[in-house]
């Protein structure tokens, strides 16, 4: 059986939690042809929704990283950890509310298409963050400041309910089925390239302006920059064409949108949603506590140089950019659930040993801890833009995965500084992060045991998408 003749088929568990194994099964007519897309257009959809993820976690990564001057500006003076826990109280305030912009723009990406919910998330992304940049002091105006803070937080959250789901759906209904790993896991390079500039300039500013100066006007900077990043990626984005999958279900319904009811998205998709939270759980989890909790971890905890922790997280981040192609291209070869296996299985062996380095104080000590968390974490980071839409069909992926991604991370990953924090007050064990690495662990090794193998294959709902030149002559283009 050729490759253009294959079909996406679900795949149930083994016995043993492996996917069974065997012929492809034969092609769906309803389906449609095998289709290429232009590599060129591939490209600038890759880069497209890479940028617009780059600019979500600049801004949370610049929250993260300048969480302690934050405190400082809008809350009283008073008690430090009230005030960080304050801040990290904002900062989760926003993922309370991702569950009801992924229930917004989910269906709506579904019905009018990933392309324009996509720029319109881009918009409230940037000016949710640019006003942060506006905010008057908790000094000039009181009580307002945090009011404010917190809408502007609330805006951010509800734009990027939309924002993951709809650019991992992006990219994975344009790659070519060999090739969705190594495409998809640039969209995590863009988190990772956000992160970095967010935690550069926060460092650099640091490093060079005062404390009075960083309190009185150098916070707002990053905050201020997201302006012209969003005039860049809502460019970007409105440039693009709507995938090949979405135009194909567009095309059956003929002479109207696809309309699909939010109880088909919930009810019907009940057993890929709980995967898909245990998922995004070990995945965020892991995710915030290295990107988003460390640097206040080492600062706030251990004592630790502020502008040295951030250099340390920034070498790992880098670290992690230059390994992240590579491992995507692995979950190509070797496919997404081993890559996401030997995850789980090292932050459960690891989380400890690796932050008893990272307490030992060292510089170099501090870096191998942190290092090594970092490559466990590349491997949800390079697998998952592509194993989650994988989990769903064309009809209800972007809606389908915008709900369950958005009530996992809002549940469990956005809030993991300001709950680790609490623990540590409660319980004075400085090791809860790694304890609550390793539940997190435990739980998405689980998911990825239930889960089918993805790799290769069409994604649900849609006809085989294959590379240029892979039997020209039984393919149509798009």
């Amino acid at each position: 059986m050729s490759t253009a003749q294959v079909a996406h088929h679900s795949v149930a568990p083994g016995p043993a939690g492996s996917p069974r194994t065997g012929a492809a099964q034969a092609s769906d007519p309803s389906l449609g042809p095998p289709t290429v897309t232009d590599p060129a257009l591939v490209k600038r959809a890759v880069k497209a929704a890479a940028l617009g993820n780059a600019m979500e976690w600049f801004d949370f990564g610049v929250y993260s990283y300048i969480a302690v001057t934050l405190g400082k500006v809008f809350f009283p003076s008073g008690n430090a950890t009230a005030q960080l826990l304050s801040t990290f109280g904002a900062f989760a305030a926003a993922f309370l509310v991702r569950p009801l912009g992924g229930m917004v723009f989910g269906p709506l990406g579904d019905r009018v298409g990933r392309q324009k919910v996509l720029a319109v998330t881009m918009i409230m992304m940037a000016a949710g963050t640019f006003a942060i940049g506006l905010i008057p002091s908790y000094a000039a105006i009181g009580v307002g400041a945090p009011i404010l803070l917190l809408a502007a937080r609330l805006v951010q959250g509800f734009s990027t309910g939309g924002e993951y789901a709809g650019a991992s759906t992006f990219i994975a209904e344009y790659a070519p089925d060999k090739r969705r790993g190594f495409l998809g896991s640039w969209l995590e390079f863009g988190t990772l390239a956000g992160y970095i500039g967010g935690a550069g300039l926060v460092t650099l500013m640091t490093a060079l302006l005062s404390t009075d100066d960083l309190l009185s006007w150098g916070w707002r900077v990053p905050f201020l920059i997201a302006g012209p990043m969003g005039i860049i990626g809502l460019y970007l984005r409105m440039r693009l064409e709507e995938t090949p999958a979405f135009a194909a279900e567009v095309a059956k319904a003929e002479t109207e949108r696809p309309k699909v009811p939010l109880r088909e998205m919930v009810a019907g998709q009940w057993r890929a949603l709980l995967l898909c939270v245990g998922l995004v759980l070990v995945f965020n989890v892991t995710d915030y506590m290295l990107l988003s909790y460390m640097p206040s971890y080492l600062t706030s905890e251990l004592g630790y140089d502020a502008t040295h922790g951030l250099v340390v997280v920034l070498g790992v981040m880098v670290l992690m950019m230059i390994v992240q192609p590579f491992a995507g291209a692995l979950t190509d070869k070797v496919g997404r659930r081993p890559v996401m296996a030997a995850g789980c299985a090292g932050f459960l062996a690891l989380s400890v040993p690796a932050l008893l380095l990272i307490r030992d104080g060292g510089l170099l000590a501090v870096a191998a801890g942190m290092g090594a968390l970092g490559l466990l974490l590349v491997c949800f980071t390079a697998a998952m833009p592509s194993a989650l839409p994988a989990l769903f069909p064309t009809r209800v992926r972007y809606g389908s995965l915008s709900i369950g991604f958005n009530v996992s991370v809002s549940l469990f990953g956005g809030t993991t500084p300001l709950v680790v924090t609490a623990l540590i007050g409660a319980t004075g064990d400085v090791m809860m992060p790694a304890y609550y690495m390793m539940a997190a662990a435990v739980i998405g090794g689980f998911a990825v045991w239930r889960m089918a193998e993805s790799a290769g294959r069409p994604l649900p709902g849609s006809p085989a998408s294959l590379e240029p030149g892979t039997h020209p002559e039984k393919v149509q283009k798009v």
